[in-house]
């Protein structure tokens, strides 16, 4: 095959180059020839050296990537495990506060209150010099001695507490008062109770029966 160009006489020694097998590959085995040129090597036995390159990075990243992916869909995310774990010890926490004993909150409650009243009382009788006492009623209890124009509650916030004390509470006007206690319980559970006391200095505290 001749070309002609410009006048000038051009014989493509490379196509023919190509075309035509390298004396290495000819003087090779013809099984490993055939194996080589075969379709099923690479696919096709016309491809160049990039396109065969091409093609053995495709199967290579394709055979990394797939145990990877098995591996991914196969477990769970440290944090996808941080959040269940935080959501099951908020439902915990809620189900602890919404199981709390409503007797015994109520109980500490009035005792608290309670111990409140107590001091403002025996502050007021201390600045009054009048005497001021303490005392429970059928629906709750009564401060007697107060100034006038003092309002002190004298019923309990529920009606599930009582007072199981029938005695008198001096609250003043001494400074030392001696010491004084009060004992409360839940009426619909008896086995619960609370007791302010005072060993006549300090104020009154709430605390369990049988604690000191």
């Amino acid at each position: 095959m001749r070309i002609l160009a410009a006048g000038i006489e051009v014989v493509p020694a490379l196509v023919t180059a190509c075309a035509a097998p390298t004396p290495e590959e000819a003087a090779a085995p013809a099984a490993w020839h055939n194996q080589f040129h075969s379709p099923g090597w690479f696919g096709t036995s016309t491809r160049t050296l990039p396109a065969l390159l091409d093609s053995l990075h495709s199967k290579v990243a394709m055979t990394r990537g797939a145990p990877a992916r098995r591996i991914r869909q196969a477990g769970f995310t440290l944090i996808e495990l941080l959040m269940v774990l935080a959501i099951m010890a908020i439902a915990t926490a809620g189900v602890g506060l919404a199981l709390r004993d409503t007797s015994g909150t109520a109980l500490e409650r009035e005792a608290q209150r309670l111990a409140v009243l107590l001091d403002s009382a025996r502050a007021q009788s201390r600045m009054t010099a009048n005497p001021v006492r303490w005392r429970p009623t059928a629906t709750g209890f009564v401060f007697e001695g107060l100034a006038k124009g003092s309002s002190f509650p004298s019923e309990w916030l529920g009606p599930d507490v009582r007072a199981a004390v029938t005695n008198v509470v001096v609250l003043g006007p001494e400074p030392v008062i001696g010491p004084q206690q009060i004992r409360l319980v839940s009426i619909s559970d008896p086995s619960r109770n609370l007791i302010l006391a005072t060993d006549g200095i300090r104020p009154f505290s709430v605390m369990v029966e049988g604690s000191r």
